[in-house]
């Protein structure tokens, strides 16, 4: 008999939503979550060019590029560790006297 009857390991591949869904609950984030999505690994390009620049090699100002290697971050903003210092309530009652 020609062909492979033992099931392909390929055939289930999870997509990004699942790999992403699988994270998010391993991080045991919420849906009330304060989430952004931003794009890492681009550059801007911040030189103002003459007239007769080379566009081979310069970038007009202010246009963006995308390195081969970006990547995609996802933030959880609800969650940062680095909130603003708030004044201590102890030394600000013991002021006010």
């Amino acid at each position: 008999m020609l062909g492979n009857l033992e099931p392909e390991e390929h055939v289930m591949e999870t997509s990004i939503v699942d790999q992403l869904a699988r994270v998010i609950n391993a991080l045991e984030w919420s849906t009330e979550d304060n989430i952004v999505v931003e794009i890492g690994g681009t550059v801007v390009s911040g030189i103002h060019q003459g007239e007769n620049y080379n566009e081979k090699w310069a970038t007009p100002y202010g246009v963006r590029k995308y390195n081969k290697d970006a990547f995609i971050v996802i933030k959880n903003l609800s969650r940062t560790p680095f909130e603003p210092s708030q004044p201590n309530p102890e030394l600000k009652a013991h002021h006010a006297q």
